[in-house]
């Protein structure tokens, strides 16, 4: 275990509205466990993670939630929950508004907390998709073949270049008003006439539309980096891995993921880090397309929810490699970890039943990936939310997670007649009927079918985003 002088508090602030975002419990945990004093800024309450024995206080986020291009409100709330502990702290940002809201105010924080540096408004430049794109190509970093389009016409004629269907994404989604009917970070679009109604939408989504070719999910094709960055993008701890489950399926956030070493995403992610003279935490995302070319495709400027999969064989991670930074502690040198698996257990469910399978093997023409380091560490295994040390978030995550799921299925019953809830109740009560194949359906779920825009990136309705 490394030396680490806990004097200095923390402050996680989240203002998503996401309930069950395990990352930031993953902080809590981090920190708490080093003696840290920790306290929580967000949004909706603190959901499990309010639970956890190592979180000192839970602070309300700014009165009416925050609007990110003025993020005054911010410093009126933080400004607060500085009094309140009475000295500076260390603040990590755990979401994308955050930490865009946070670098654009923290001239005026300086005083009372202890920030990353990071000049020119750079979470919004590496958040904005449009941009991503543009540092991509400036810096010879492989992206996705990507369009700004300029008008509907011109949308829908790169829709057709591109080869349908392509990916719609709105470049700055924090802006995106929150319920608007049909509007989503990304979508993907399967027809010229989508691309058109869509660009049309532009001034309601509050940003630029951009088009991207598709890159199609197998096996071992979605890989993640994450790292924490001193002054000039020098790392501290960095580390690439592959999802194994994802939630949506093939097309969401990690369910399962491994710690793999590859060195193509490694290069690529340091080499950005370095040119932007990142300091912080990142976590960029990688698809691998046909060719076997590692493309990023997002850039998130603070941690990812899995970041605990990078944690090294003597406990550190990101989080507490910043936290030394910031309070001008030495970051040991990182030492083996690699091979270690996350689990997040709620989606790892979802997402194994809706997959109808587990983790796929991988393709015997792939070559086997780098060995793991120590033979401890290739069967370590993180979860998310059950920790043997702080339970009570996972019970409470449990709780709420079966009890959403039960009311949803209450009100779906209540809108079907009489015999169609018979049927249901029969399927229940006799689960081998369930493998029982039906026109249309195989063991694999259903027969290959063009799928509608919307169905295509829709999460499941028992998960909250």
């Amino acid at each position: 275990m490394h030396a680490f002088a806990n004097h200095v508090p923390a402050v996680v602030l989240r203002l998503d509205r996401n309930p069950f975002h395990h990352g930031t419990l993953g902080a809590v945990r981090s920190l708490g466990r080093k003696g840290v004093e920790v306290h929580a800024v967000v949004e909706a309450g603190g959901g499990p993670m309010g639970r956890s024995r190592y979180l000192r206080a839970v602070h309300a986020g700014p009165a009416g939630g925050l609007d990110p291009e003025a993020p005054e409100a911010l410093v009126e709330c933080l400004a607060g929950v500085s009094e309140r502990i009475g000295r500076p702290a260390v603040l990590v940002a755990m979401d994308d508004l955050s930490a865009i809201a946070v670098s654009r105010v923290a001239p005026m924080l300086r005083d009372r907390f202890r920030i990353p540096h990071q000049p020119g408004d750079l979470p919004a430049r590496v958040a904005d998709k449009a941009e991503l794109s543009r540092l991509c190509s400036r810096w010879d970093v492989p992206h996705p073949e990507t369009v700004v389009p300029a008008g509907g016409t011109e949308a829908a004629e790169a829709a057709w270049r591109l080869g349908l269907p392509v990916v719609a994404k709105w470049s700055r989604p924090w802006l995106l008003p929150t319920g608007a009917d049909g509007l989503r970070s990304t979508t993907l679009v399967h027809t010229t006439a989508e691309a058109r109604r869509l660009y049309e939408r532009s001034a309601e989504a509050g940003s630029r539309l951009l088009l991207q070719r598709f890159l199609p999910a197998g096996p071992d094709t979605d890989w993640f980096f994450h790292g924490a960055f001193t002054r000039g993008g020098r790392p501290l701890l960095a580390g690439s891995g592959r999802k194994e489950l994802s939630w949506p399926v093939r097309t969401g956030l990690t369910a399962v993921g491994r710690w793999l070493p590859d060195p193509a995403v490694e290069e690529a992610a340091l080499r950005l880090a370095e040119r932007l003279g990142y300091q912080g935490i990142l976590d960029l995302d990688f698809r691998r397309d046909e060719r076997g070319v590692f493309r990023l495709v997002d850039f998130n400027p603070r941690p990812g929810a899995q970041f605990r999969l990078f944690t090294d064989a003597a406990g550190l991670d990101v989080v507490q490699a910043m936290y030394l930074d910031l309070t001008g502690q030495r970051v040991p040198q990182p030492t083996g970890g690699a091979g270690r698996v996350f689990v997040a257990e709620n989606y790892a469910l979802l997402a194994a039943v809706r997959g109808r399978s587990l983790p796929r093997r991988r393709p015997a023409a792939e070559p086997a990936p780098p060995t793991p380091g120590p033979a401890a560490e290739r069967g370590r295994v993180e979860a998310a939310w059950f920790a043997a040390d702080d339970v009570r978030p996972f019970l409470a995550m449990l709780a709420a997670f079966l009890g959403r799921g039960a009311a949803k299925g209450a009100r779906a019953l209540r809108g079907v007649p009489a015999q169609g809830r018979r049927t249901a109740r029969a399927v229940v009560r006799a689960p081998r009927q369930r493998g029982r194949e039906r026109p249309g359906v195989t063991s694999a779920g259903p027969v290959s079918r063009p799928a509608p825009p919307e169905a295509s990136a829709e999460p499941d309705e028992l998960v909250s985003r």
